[in-house]
This record gives C-alpha cells, structure tokens and sequence, in this order.
C-alpha cells in the first residue's frame, strides 16, 4: 500500500516561525507513533496560509499555528487523530 503523504510548509514565513525547529521534532514524533510506514513526511512550498502560523496538510485538513512550543500538543491532539482515521478507512474492506 502507497504512503500517504502529510505536508510541512517550508515556505519562507513558516521559516521565520521556526518549522526548522519543528522538523526533527515531527520527525521523532512519526517514529515514537510507528508511523513511518504508512506517512511520508514531505516538505512543502507555500500553502497559503502563511497567517495562520505554520501549517501542515494532510489530505484535504489543514493544521495551522503550529509553532516549536505546541508541536507535540498539536500533533497529539489533532494531526495524528486524522492520520489514524485516514489509515482505517484506507485498510478497511471496501
């Protein structure tokens, strides 16, 4: 089964918000929750929300005003909810 892919802006204002801090933290959180055969984490140009903080996609859900203080927060309570719902469905007999 293909990975499903989920976005990090790396647009030059998510840059000035610290995505480079919240790079390697996202990246051991995939790994801490086995995600890392079933997620690839891709790194994104402009996805056009730039004032909503930095942002993530995932599908079609955006998740923004994310910064390198509330990323465990945000990927706990928000992303990786959505990830392991899009996983079941995807696995789940048609």
């Amino acid at each position: 089964m293909p990975k499903e892919n989920l976005y990090l802006c790396m647009g030059s204002a998510c840059h000035q918000l610290g995505v480079y801090e919240v790079l390697p933290r996202l990246q051991s959180l995939m790994k801490d929750y086995d995600l890392e055969d079933t997620v690839e984490l891709k790194g994104s140009f402009c996805l056009e929300t730039c004032s909503y903080g930095i942002v993530m996609k995932f599908k079609e859900e955006h998740f923004v005003d994310i910064n390198p203080q509330n990323i465990d927060d945000k990927f706990i309570g928000e992303i990786l909810p959505t990830i392991q719902k899009a996983l079941e469905q995807n696995s789940s007999p048609s």
